[in-house]
């Protein structure tokens, strides 16, 4: 799966048609970088304040995934040019939890699955990850998007303690990022 990130829709549709002609089984775009550098162009977690913005970008990966499908038969790898998935990963909010706003904008965009860091761009790694959001974010997408799959992330030690939390918590799934 590539991991993109941008906010600029022309670069996010082309750099889409592109993965998807490349052979990829999916689109992940990242919405949740903390890194300053990303930030300043709008993207990673710096799209969470824009969320017009952040719908504009996953709609135009959309359009790229679907273009590709169209204009071509085989992909880099000589398999047929399918269509992928889409998914996107952020964090609860930029400042303060927004899970009750920022969430329901992703959720409406019926992505394939959201992976959520339980903490906001600002404690960064400082706090704990709350894992108890996830129980927030869950019971949105039941309301919202039933076939999204949420992932958690955030201080997963290993793979036996990811499935603790994903049974504890309720996610679909568990991404460790260390």
């Amino acid at each position: 799966i590539a991991q993109l990130f941008g906010s600029n829709t022309e670069t996010m549709r082309a750099a889409a048609k592109l993965c998807t002609e490349l052979g990829f089984d999916g689109i992940d775009i990242n919405m949740g970088c903390p890194d300053k550098s990303i930030e300043k162009q709008g993207a990673g977690a710096a799209i969470i304040k824009t969320p017009d913005i952040a719908v504009a970008i996953i709609r135009a990966a959309r359009e790229g995934i679907a273009q590709a499908v169209s204009e071509n038969t085989n992909d880099a790898t000589g398999k047929p040019i399918r269509t992928i998935p889409l998914s996107v990963k952020t964090r609860i909010g930029y400042t303060k939890n927004e899970i009750n706003t920022w969430l329901p904008t992703l959720l409406k965009e019926n992505l394939a699955a959201i992976t959520v860091h339980c903490r906001t761009r600002k404690e960064m790694s400082s706090v704990p990850a709350r894992w108890e959001h996830i129980q927030e974010v869950t019971a949105l997408r039941d309301q919202i998007a039933p076939e999204t799959l949420i992932i958690g992330n955030g201080d997963v030690r290993d793979m036996e303690h990811g499935r603790e939390l994903a049974e504890k918590y309720g996610a679909d799934g568990v991404m460790i990022g260390r």
